[in-house]
């Protein structure tokens, strides 16, 4: 029977690389010097790979890091910041995108998990985040566009989605934005240039990424 409760529930991951990447975010955690810290998957964690050009010309001066962890679903994000991350952190800003996953392991070993389900799990994030960093203000991303072109069901429950958790902005301590059109064909299909797996970010899509954020972070971060 499936669990109603599957986002909001917190999971650990058993992967040695994803326990590794744990303990460093809390040793990141700890020193308390990061004022932006960008929270999510492995399109964050891509920061690091092919979005490393865009990281180090618009992020690194800002003093970022990096909490993204492959394969995470708002469930493991809520382990992580019930387990060390973000302990000791005051960071002005949060930039949070997560759910693709939740939406992608759909029957994978039984798993289901609805786009009112994720939007809980998100609503848990921003709300364990607060808890965590009463002074920080979260940029909210809607969910990125995967699979080829509007008709894929991924696509369609990303979007489903983004239409819950976009009503959790308040433009006060929650801000909320949403770039998929800015990686999109005009008829909606999703080039390879961009996204050559129709998920995971170019080169290309990280500093696409950047830019359409780059003033709103700024902006935040000195307000």
């Amino acid at each position: 029977m499936p669990n109603p409760k599957v986002a909001v529930t917190p999971v650990e991951r058993p992967e040695p690389g994803c326990k590794a990447r744990h303990s460093r975010f809390n040793e990141i955690s700890s020193k308390g010097e990061s004022t932006l810290v960008f929270l999510g998957d492995s399109i964050t964690q891509g920061w690091e790979g092919s979005g490393k050009v865009a990281w180090e010309k618009h992020w690194a001066p800002l003093g970022a890091a990096n909490f993204g962890i492959g394969g995470d679903r708002t469930e493991h994000v809520l382990w992580r910041l019930e387990n060390g991350n973000f302990d000791g952190l005051k960071p002005k800003l949060v930039v949070l995108m997560i759910g693709t996953n939740n939406t992608g392991h759909q029957n994978r070993n039984g798993y289901l998990c609805s786009a009112e389900q994720t939007a809980e799990g998100v609503k848990a994030i921003i709300s364990k985040v607060q808890q965590k960093c009463p002074g920080a203000k979260v940029l909210l991303l809607g969910i990125f566009p995967r699979g080829a072109d509007n008709n894929d069901a991924f696509r369609k429950q990303n979007a489903a989605t983004n239409s819950l958790i976009k009503t959790y902005a308040d433009d006060k301590s929650i801000y909320y934005m949403d770039l998929g059109e800015k990686f999109l064909e005009p008829d909606g299909t999703l080039s390879q240039e961009i996204m050559p797996d129709r998920l995971h970010l170019s080169p290309k899509g990280y500093e696409i990424w950047a830019e359409a954020i780059d003033g709103k972070v700024k902006e935040l971060m000195g307000s």
